[in-house]
């Protein structure tokens, strides 16, 4: 089919009745059965229930004009996501075989608009890991290079996108899994304001980071998702009240008044020398639409890493202890009850999990917790206080979003610390609660690199609610691009 392959085409065309939802939702499983074998990307497809959607909303018709804004896209979910009725198993054997018994507020949203979930997709278990191989299901491999991982936690939905199977996919967010995997896999990546999207029916990980946001294959359709998925919910304690997405509409408006910050921190040691001067030349363009690019300082961005994943697995340890083998989930049966609790844990977490459960509960341990979390705590505020601060002198925050070019599929999985540093650059963003998005900005050289040129991922930083802004900053960089960065996968795709 070489019809509409973004979301915003798709609904369109669908909304115009030039394009039958049944046509594009036929047309993505056969391209999802066709890249599947390559990238390993689905933990479950829906085959039969996203075709009986689409016949319905086909025989329904188009919506009113202004409704349906995802009429007849075909869309996955990532694991961690609660699709009622459906395996969500959060890549864990502690959860195999579970369905919830509802949706999560976003799946809601998205079959409200007339979206079609074909399937949910592949993650680091508990979306504990950086490059989706500590997923109990299977290791996801990146559309550019099938030796390559896809990054993580929401490698899945990233390959799917990057692979050109699906126009967009939602991941979550925690300490930058929606945004790195999008940068290694070519794709866009949003996590919008902490509390502007619902995180009611998303398994947590870390409360007061986690968020759940799109992958797509441009940034006006990850605008149009969040557009669709995000707004208040009573559900959700931690929602803004009263927020209500206004995206779309002003993603071409230009940033030729907008000021740039750009971190010192950010753009120096042990970040791979192609992807700095991919930002920097990306930023020269930017400059030349009439934006003012200016050097700042985040002071304290050098303790980011070590106070987030000091407060994620402490809130992990406590989050995770509900998975006990006595209310749902796996239950490995002894004599006793304690023997039960811990054979289930034990059997039923992968080893990156237990390892970040005993260190959270370590942090928050008596003895221990002033010297750890509550250090965490304070160096998370001087973290957003730095931003606070850099947002009084410029309007957005530019970095890159991964340090490296790619890793190898096996590359960091034995060494904790190294896939950690991964984070780096996206865990600032975390701390601070605010809009980050990553949008492909160039290709890497070939020279030197076994797996031929790969993709760098810019990352645009806004304050809290600024998220109309980072996307029409995002939009402009895409629109400046020198080159198309379409994966060899995706090209494959367009004979399908």
């Amino acid at each position: 089919m070489n019809g509409p392959r973004t979301a915003a085409q798709i609904a369109g065309a669908c909304r115009r009745g030039a394009l039958s939802p049944l046509s594009a939702t036929r047309d993505a499983l056969r391209r999802l059965d066709h890249v599947e074998g390559t990238i390993d990307a689905l933990v479950h497809v829906d085959s039969e229930r996203a075709l009986d959607r689409a016949a319905q909303l086909a025989k329904n018709g188009p919506p009113a004009s202004g409704e349906g804004l995802l009429f007849g896209v075909p869309i996955a979910v990532k694991d961690n996501i609660c699709i009622e009725g459906v395996p969500t198993t959060c890549g864990s054997r502690m959860l195999a075989g579970y369905r919830p018994p509802y949706n999560a507020t976003v799946v809601e949203r998205i079959l409200s608009e007339g979206g079609i979930i074909v399937g949910t997709a592949n993650m680091d278990e508990f979306a504990m890991g950086s490059t989706t191989e500590t997923s109990a299901w299977k290791r996801t491999r990146n559309p550019w290079s099938p030796e390559l991982s896809p990054g993580g936690s929401s490698g899945g939905s990233a390959a799917l996108v990057g692979s050109g199977a699906l126009p967009a996919a939602l991941g979550s967010d925690t300490g930058g899994s929606i945004r790195q995997p999008a940068a290694l896999c070519g794709a866009v990546g949003f996590k919008p304001t902490y509390g502007t999207v619902s995180r009611y029916g998303l398994v947590a990980f870390g409360s007061s980071f986690d968020q759940i946001g799109p992958l797509s294959a441009t940034v006006g359709d990850g605008a149009l998702l969040f557009q669709a998925i995000g707004g208040f919910d009573r559900r959700d304690s931690t929602s803004i009240p009263g927020f209500v997405p206004d995206v779309i509409a002003g993603l071409d408006d230009g940033i030729d008044t907008i000021r740039i910050g750009v971190p010192r921190e950010l753009m120096g040691e042990g970040i791979d020398r192609a992807v700095v001067d991919a930002v920097r030349a990306s930023l020269e363009r930017i400059e030349k639409l009439g934006a003012s690019v200016v050097p700042i300082d985040l002071p304290h961005a050098e303790y980011a890493l070590c106070a987030y994943y000091v407060a994620a697995m402490s809130e992990a340890s406590s989050n995770l202890a509900r998975f006990d083998g006595v209310r749902y989930g796996l239950r490995e049966e002894r004599e006793s009850m304690a023997r039960t609790y811990a054979a289930t844990r034990n059997g039923g977490f992968g080893r990156e999990v237990k390892m970040r459960i005993m260190l959270g509960t370590f942090a928050l341990s008596a003895g221990y917790f002033d010297d750890w979390y509550a250090k965490a705590l304070r160096a998370r505020r001087l973290v957003a206080a730095d931003f606070e601060k850099a947002f009084q002198e410029v309007d957005l925050v530019v970095a890159p979003t991964s340090p490296l070019l790619s890793i190898g599929i096996g590359e960091k999985i034995d060494d904790p610390l190294a896939m950690y540093h991964c984070d780096a650059l996206t865990v600032p963003a975390s701390l601070a609660g605010l809009p980050a998005l990553s949008v492909p900005c160039a290709l890497s050289p070939s020279k030197g690199s076994p797996c031929g040129r790969l993709p760098i991922g810019l990352q645009i930083m806004g304050p809290p609610l600024a998220d109309a802004l980072v996307l029409r900053a995002g939009h402009a960089v895409e629109l400046t691009r020198p080159e198309k960065i379409v994966s060899p996968l995706a090209k494959d795709l367009e004979e399908v």
